[in-house]
């Protein structure tokens, strides 16, 4: 399946070519809000950047850094205050790891307020604007795809239809030489035997297994709580669901039926071809978010009773195997797989069809979650509580 892309200088392929405007600390986000408006570039929210327990502060330049790093984004403006832990060099080192770009630093404090702030910036952010606009689509096919899988709001179609198709897609594009991205570790609880043999090698195999484990594990150490004491969530049961070990057969059909081949952490970046899992939490933004850092520049995101959100630089296509979902949020659908459980179409129809939509969105159609102006981001912190 071909399509056409952006090649970056990394050798990856966006399928969007944003110049994006982040704070360097939420203090400074006022600035960063009036420059991405004036220019109508995409703002990436920022949600702390400062005051963090130093292991926090590590996850939220791991995270940041790859969101910007991605293939999606030709070009990065930081907008910082001046007093803040993170500088501009240190924003620059951590992209700059992972894919050269542009990328530049704006500062309220040293450009002497807001006022010569945003328009420093706004300049700035024209210029890549321009330089962005000159960079033209090339053709690139599956192996150039790096596919995020995500799943929330599920129900028993879940498991069913949207995941099962989806993951026939997942086996096609690990097929054609390109990546996927598997991760959810606390929805993967009761499902960890399967995975357990689901990897290339028994190292992988085992390295997936006890990441899952000691998810349930730590956070019971952490809060006294079993996990599955708020996991199925009272959606997913109204829906049908009535145990996380269901709910977790059902997520992993999204992975398709080939082997993994590396379990990365969360918020480290993925620049190898293949099946990978992600060790990161099941809440719909945090994962996607996840997703994102790790380099996918596609988010299949499966959903059963609705979900709308969406991310600021990667498009989120949202499938759903529920018919009267599909008919009641049609503004937030892209794709509609329920005729496989009536038994109107077979699971390679709705493979190929799914594939169709993928490939109108690769090549620039919007999602819903575009349409609809959906951005959200988190990111998560075990240690701050400030």
């Amino acid at each position: 399946m071909k399509f056409q892309g952006y090649l970056r200088k990394d050798g990856k392929v966006g399928i969007r070519n944003h110049v994006v405007v982040m704070p360097g600390v939420i203090c400074a986000e006022i600035a960063a809000k009036k420059i991405a408006a004036a220019c109508d570039a995409v703002f990436l929210p920022n949600p702390v950047g400062c005051g963090l327990n130093p292991k926090d502060m590590v996850v939220m330049m791991d995270v940041l850094s790859g969101i910007l790093a991605n293939a999606n984004v030709y070009g990065v403006l930081i907008v910082g205050l001046g007093c803040e832990f993170i500088k501009e060099e240190q924003y620059r080192e951590a992209i700059w790891k992972k894919s050269e770009k542009p990328v530049h630093y704006v500062g309220i404090q040293a450009e002497g307020g807001l006022g010569k702030t945003i328009e420093k910036g706004s300049v700035l952010v024209r210029q890549l604007q321009q330089e962005a606009a000159a960079v033209l689509r090339k053709e690139a096919d599956l192996s150039d795809l790096i596919l995020g899988l995500e799943c929330g709001g599920s129900d028993p179609t879940s498991g069913f239809s949207s995941n099962t198709v989806l993951g026939l897609v997942t086996d096609e594009v690990i097929d054609a030489g390109g990546t996927a991205i598997l991760s959810e570790t606390a929805e993967a609880i009761g499902a960890e035997h399967i995975l357990r043999k689901s990897g290339r090698t028994p190292e992988i195999g085992e390295q997936i297994y006890q990441a899952i484990i000691d998810w349930e594990r730590n956070r019971y150490a952490e809060s006294g709580q079993d996990v599955r004491c708020g996991n199925p969530s009272p959606g997913n049961m109204a829906g049908g669901i009535t145990t996380l070990t269901e709910k977790s057969l059902g997520c992993i059909h999204k992975a398709g039926s080939r082997p993994f081949d590396g379990c990365y952490e969360y918020g480290q970046w993925i620049d190898k071809k293949g099946l990978y899992f992600v060790n990161a939490a099941a809440s719909d933004v945090l994962n996607v978010t996840a997703l994102v850092a790790a380099g996918a520049t596609l988010v299949a995101f499966t959903t059963g009773l609705g979900n709308p959100i969406g991310n600021p630089v990667t498009p989120v296509i949202k499938i759903t195997g529920n018919h009267d979902t599909a008919q009641a949020l049609y503004e937030i659908i892209d794709v509609d797989t329920s005729a496989s459980i009536r038994g109107e179409k077979t699971l390679e129809e709705l493979k190929e069809e799914m594939l169709s939509c993928f490939q109108e969105v690769m090549n620039g159609r919007q999602t819903r979650a575009e349409e609809n102006g959906a951005v959200e981001i988190s990111i998560n912190q075990s240690y701050s509580y400030a």
